[in-house]
């Protein structure tokens, strides 16, 4: 064979592998469209609202009793869920005496199509959110609190970074490296870890246009151990010891850098059920009672 022949077979081997590794990456990178299917059973407003020049939508469940504004959780779901699958969260919160906010991130549920869906886009819609919330009279701007499930959590600790005016936040079953969050979905389509582990996060970041050093930034773990440091803004972490989708070594991670930071494990199998593990909700309410009810703000109102 000569050099040349060599030469073309080698490129065309590569163009194909490239080309190949590409479409898997599209792949990855594309949630499941879960249509919402399930209304909340309490008085609720269909929302709207602008985030990347595309529409976001959502449900509004106010607290008519309150004479005031009142305080408000907004809940985040995860990659390929959609806001019916979070009412888990919101339902027992409304009864608590909290106004909620869901909604469907781009390319999820009911929203617009977004082409490269990343954790930042899901720290870019929940900010959106919280500035769809701010021009609401009925809703106390000092009290907005933030309950985050797997990449919405990841979302949200994104949006301290970016300065939300986030009084209270608890995340739930967080991953905290791009690699996890690759793994678990690679997991999900069934497809080999190695070597697409590997490769599939620079072929997503060079497709989503995301520069290296704003990946370098965004960063759970440092970012939490700053708002612990500056005692900013309360965190609660829970994590399942028995979710084996995003593992429990997500919150140990950041345990290891900030050792004394509010958390909770609990036993609930799988990644989507801490809420049914029975130290889930009393350390939860405990939470947003002590940040959003019993703080100074409220006292003032």
């Amino acid at each position: 064979m000569s050099i040349v022949a060599w030469m073309v077979g080698s490129a065309g081997a590569f163009t194909g592998s490239a080309a190949a590794l590409y479409g898997l990456t599209v792949k990855a990178q594309r949630p499941r469209l879960i249509r919402n299917e399930t209304c909340p059973p309490v008085p609720y407003e269909e929302t709207e609202w602008q985030s990347g020049g595309a529409t976001v939508k959502g449900w509004f469940m106010p607290q008519a009793m309150l004479s005031g504004p009142s305080p408000v959780i907004v809940v985040a779901h995860g990659w390929s869920s959609n806001r019916s699958r979070v009412l888990r969260y919101a339902l027992p919160l409304h009864e608590q005496g909290y106004a909620i906010l869901m909604y469907d991130a781009r390319s999820h549920g009911d929203s617009d199509y977004y082409k490269t869906p990343t954790g930042l886009q899901f720290r870019d819609d929940l900010l959106s959110a919280i500035d769809w919330l701010l021009r609401r009279s009925d809703v106390d701007p000092a009290r907005i609190g933030v309950v985050g499930h797997s990449l919405g959590a990841f979302g949200a600790v994104l949006a301290l970074d970016a300065g939300a005016p986030i009084a209270a936040l608890v995340t739930d079953s967080m991953p905290v490296r791009l690699s996890t969050m690759i793994g678990a979905e690679l997991r999900r389509r069934k497809l080999p870890q190695f070597p697409l582990a590997q490769l599939i996060p620079s072929f997503m970041l060079w497709r989503s246009r995301i520069p290296r050093k704003t990946v370098h930034r965004a960063d759970p773990v440092r970012i939490l151990n700053d708002n612990a440091s500056s005692r900013r803004t309360p965190v609660l972490l829970v994590h399942s010891r028995k979710d084996g989708f995003i593992p429990p070594g997500e919150l140990h991670l950041i345990l290891s850098r900030t050792p004394d930071h509010p958390h909770l494990f609990v036993d609930a199998e799988g990644h989507s059920a801490s809420d049914r593990d029975p130290a889930f909700w009393p350390a939860v309410t405990a939470f947003f009672r002590d940040a959003l009810l019993n703080s100074d703000s409220s006292r003032n109102c």
